[in-house]
């Protein structure tokens, strides 16, 4: 029982997705207040901010003035950025690591792939099977089959 929870547990989807949320959530309030204390009252000084605080740009319009408030956006934006960063970090950084540690004491050799063959290996790799099936001839054009006579019963 406990060899199956770990196995369920080590898989990298179930981590990556248990990171993803709670670290996600519980981060997120911490960095959204960073942001708002720290950050945007650096943003008001080069803004102006509306009646309720947002910051923003302000547009004259045709029945007075309108502001923009992006405050919110850059806030959202720099809260995910640096969510995203500490989350990598934290999490996605030692796991990635503590793999490839894993495979390396096994003897498996994951930075290597096969590389796939480009279209004039296959190309040739096509023509030899045609000329093996007897398909094309010696100098590579194709072949009618031989007409074969039809069986009588």
């Amino acid at each position: 029982m406990i060899k199956g929870f770990k196995e369920f547990i080590l898989r990298g989807n179930v981590i990556d997705l248990a990171v993803a949320v709670v670290i996600g959530g519980a981060f997120g309030a911490l960095v959204n207040s960073v942001v708002e204390a720290v950050i945007n009252p650096i943003l008001a000084l080069f803004m102006k901010a509306d009646a309720g605080g947002n910051i923003g740009f302000t547009v004259p319009g045709l029945y007075g003035d309108v502001t923009f408030p992006i405050g919110n956006l850059i806030t959202a934006i720099i809260t995910f950025l640096v969510t995203a960063l500490v989350v990598y970090l934290v999490f996605v950084y030692p796991m990635n690591t503590w793999k490839e540690r894993q495979a390396a004491k096994a003897g498996v050799d994951q930075t290597k792939e096969e590389p796939l063959p480009n279209e004039q290996e296959l190309l040739i790799q096509i023509r030899d099977l045609l000329q093996d099936r007897k398909l094309l001839d010696e100098r590579g054009a194709p072949v009618a089959p031989a007409p074969t006579a039809p069986e009588t019963t």
